[in-house]
């Protein structure tokens, strides 16, 4: 229960991709890693420990052996966004005496989910001082919000269905106001802004207040919001920091805006990943060998998968079974929305026999456009042996999800054991020790 009790402990204080790298980053300190900065060379040493942020939504971790004899990466990737609605600039909409706020999707949320429960904003907030600009991160612990749904005396026909307007039927309560209202002066009392400072700017979205907990006839599942992807980025973590020293350069990747498409300097689909490799490799003097050690190295793309729907068997593939608390799902797409390959697979499937743990399979139905993830994202920036496995759950991108608590676990010890073995990769097969 160890690793579940931690797991809902960071995700009641994940309230932005923003928070979430703040706790990673608090995580890998008290762990004995050093911040790095991407502006500033990179000084490593044998047994060192770095991390290096981008954005501040986006994060990279890395341990260095003592004994590094031939240089490979073992890798893996979460993303830290979920799918909510962000705040527009210049936001208040005054009707008579209510404010609202216009706010716009943020991938692909289910809409009715986020309607008639307390919410509130969070994120960052570029604050003006003297001297320049400084980003404050801002969570305002209230139940502030509310997105009211139209009653049903005036919508006779919502239960047969309703198609919603984001930039109608989605807009969050804010309160009573009279004309003239500061919403930026509003920010800065929540900040505690001092003198001649104020808000300049701001990156801030909707969540849902409800927070993460088991429920179940035994406690068996886990829900609450983002778990989608944050389940996965935190059981990761932990494995990641519980493991022990092999000859190879463990990486631990959480990047933002996947829910979007990863096109930007802090998602996947960035340089981040890969100059960060090559930087790491040009701090030991082994650059003329990254050719070589790409080869050797392996990605594991964790991101949460789909269990089957027991009010909707239909919409299942024929021949999968993939269930909660079932173990850690492998993704398979042949069009390659998932990486996952016959290779990759079978080294999962190892590291799963090695640490004790179910896998299941998973494929869409063949009718039915799946989603994608960061595996072949990221390989379209670094060539990499890559595997997409996730964590089975239930009403992906909904305001609050559920899944299996003890495949939180499983997710713990497959990455643990993953980060802990020496891998010796190649075209016909791989051994692991």
């Amino acid at each position: 229960m160890k690793s579940i009790n931690e797991t809902l402990a960071l995700l009641n204080k994940s309230y932005s991709p923003f928070h979430v790298v703040k706790n990673i980053e608090e995580k890998l300190l008290s762990s004995g890693y050093q911040m790095l900065k991407e502006q500033e060379m990179y000084q490593l040493k044998a047994g060192g420990r770095y991390f290096v942020k981008r954005n501040g939504t986006s994060i990279i971790a890395f341990s260095i052996p003592n004994v590094l004899s031939r240089p490979y990466f073992k890798i893996s990737a979460t993303h830290n966004d979920s799918p909510t609605f962000k705040l527009k600039p210049n936001p208040v909409v005054i009707y008579k005496n209510l404010a609202s706020l216009n706010v716009e999707p943020y991938g692909g949320a289910i809409y009715s989910t986020w309607m008639d429960r307390p919410l509130s904003l969070a994120g960052r907030v570029m604050v003006e001082g003297k001297n320049g600009v400084e980003a404050k991160l801002l969570a305002i612990d209230e139940d502030l919000l509310e997105i009211p749904n139209l009653c049903i005396h005036m919508n006779r026909e919502i239960n047969k269905g309703y198609c919603y307007n984001p930039a109608k039927d989605m807009l969050p309560l804010l309160g009573e106001v009279k004309e003239g209202f500061d919403f930026n002066a509003y920010l800065g009392e929540k900040l505690g802004l001092k003198g001649e400072e104020k808000v300049s700017s701001f990156d801030l979205f909707l969540y849902n207040r409800e927070e993460a907990k088991l429920m179940g006839m035994n406690k068996e599942f886990l829900a609450g919001g983002r778990l989608d992807d944050l389940s996965a980025t935190y059981s990761v973590l932990l494995g990641f920091l519980d493991a022990k020293e092999n000859d190879g350069i463990n990486v631990y990747a959480s990047f933002d805006n996947e829910e979007v498409g990863s096109l930007t300097k802090q998602g996947a689909n960035s340089d981040f990943l890969r100059l960060t490799l090559k930087r790491i490799l040009k701090a030991l003097g082994l650059e003329e060998k990254e050719e070589a050690a790409l080869a050797a190295s392996t990605l594991l793309s964790v991101d949460n998968a789909h269990a089957n729907h027991p009010n909707h068997p239909e919409i299942s593939d024929k021949t999968t079974d993939v269930r909660l608390n079932g173990g850690i799902v492998i993704k398979f797409n042949a069009a390659q929305s998932y990486t996952s390959d016959g290779l990759s697979a079978s080294l999962v499937k190892k590291l799963s026999s090695l640490s004790g743990v179910a896998t299941q399979e998973y494929t869409n139905r063949s009718d039915l456009r799946g989603g994608g993830t960061l595996g072949n994202i990221s390989n379209s920036e670094v060539s990499l042996t890559s595997c997409d496995i996730g964590i089975a759950q239930l009403a992906m991108h909904s305001s609050y999800e559920i899944l299996g608590a003890k495949d939180v676990e499983a997710m713990k010890k497959l990455l643990e054991t993953y980060f802990s073995a020496s891998l010796c990769l190649n075209d016909d097969g791989f051994t692991v020790r």
